[in-house]
């Protein structure tokens, strides 16, 4: 019975929707995921190993159905000061002790702590994050001077055709729902965008031009790192810090899935589901991470409630990294900035 609960074949799943909203959010991950690794300096399949591993792992113990786990910009920013001075090796050992603490967390049932948290804060929290959510996508309208090789807003029509492209993604997602309901608006306009931008070969940014994405499956390694004393003062507080703010972001993205389904997830099931994604990052060449607000309300948007989409999304991020990277590669920025 708990084998059939944890794969919710005992409850009523529209398996479309799971997997179109799946495949959504995969899509929706890539960027992401490899801008925050750039943003840790760390490589770019660093992010997208990290976004596999925690999406797989959390869908599948994780306490809230329907919530997305990946590499997130809280994480990138807490470690960013020690991989430009130490290296990716302690990145992953800090990723491990991190999660270890998460799971500690949870088996001393501190997950239920996050129900005190006033709605104010969550109002804030959520309002915040819309705010930097939005303010990180402007980057995209900006293009590399290759004479002064700085970041500078697109003129012209390259700004143009950006906009262009944007507007029909929003107005997409917007009007669609008012019609049907049948197929994510946020996968239709991010093909219809591909399809407008393939058929009549728009020279416009892509996933490509951020990075490439093609890679193996995440390799198992065990951070080289000095197993002593020393390294662990080192990596403690970064571990820690990680620790809080993964669980912090994690635990009140729980609070407003449940909100919106209209459910409760259990919190302490998620420190533990946290914990253990984190050590496994950390051991197959990921830079960690927590559950992410934005992906998981494209994800419960979309109409997923169960636990398959987020099983689905992390496989799809596998298949494109492992077999698609030439094809997702192409995907226009202006669809997934819409």
């Amino acid at each position: 019975k708990k084998i059939f609960n944890l794969f919710d074949f005992s409850q009523k799943v529209d398996y479309k929707n799971e997997v179109l909203a799946g495949l959504t959010v995969a899509l929706a991950l890539i960027p992401e995921a490899v801008a925050f690794a750039l943003i840790a300096g760390l490589s770019p399949l660093t992010g997208l190993y990290a976004a596999f591993v925690m999406g797989l792992v959390t869908a599948i113990l994780g306490g809230r159905p329907g919530m997305i786990s990946g590499a997130t910009g809280a994480v990138a920013v807490v470690i960013v000061g020690l991989s430009i001075s130490h290296g990716p090796e302690y990145i992953f050992a800090t990723v491990v002790l991190a999660g270890l603490i998460q799971v500690l967390a949870g088996v001393l049932k501190l997950g239920k702590l996050i129900r005190l948290v006033p709605h104010s804060v969550i109002f804030g929290f959520v309002n915040g994050l819309a705010i930097i959510i939005f303010m990180s996508q402007l980057d995209q309208f900006k293009a590399l001077n290759p004479v002064t090789g700085e970041l500078e807003w697109m003129t012209g029509p390259p700004m143009y055709t950006f906009l262009a492209l944007v507007s029909v993604a929003i107005l997409i997602i917007w009007l669609l729902p008012k019609l049907t309901k049948v197929v994510p608006a946020t996968l239709v306009a991010i093909l219809v965008v591909f399809g407008i931008v393939a058929a009549l070969g728009i020279d416009t940014k892509t996933v490509g031009d951020i990075a490439s994405i093609k890679g193996s499956f995440p390799p198992f390694h065990i951070p080289m790192v000095p197993f002593n004393l020393d390294t662990l003062m080192l990596i403690f507080p970064y571990a820690a810090i990680m620790a809080g703010v993964g669980l912090i972001e994690s635990l009140l993205t729980l609070n407003i899935v449940d909100e919106i389904t209209e459910t409760r997830g259990s919190g302490n099931k998620e420190c533990v589901a946290q914990g253990t994604a984190n050590v496994l990052s950390g051991f197959f060449s990921g830079m960690g991470g927590c559950a992410m607000l934005g992906q998981s309300l494209i994800n419960v948007s979309s109409g997923a409630r169960a636990r398959l989409s987020g099983i689905v999304a992390a496989v799809f991020l596998l298949i494109f990294i492992m077999f698609g990277s030439s094809v997702i590669e192409l995907l226009p920025m202006a669809a997934l900035t819409g």
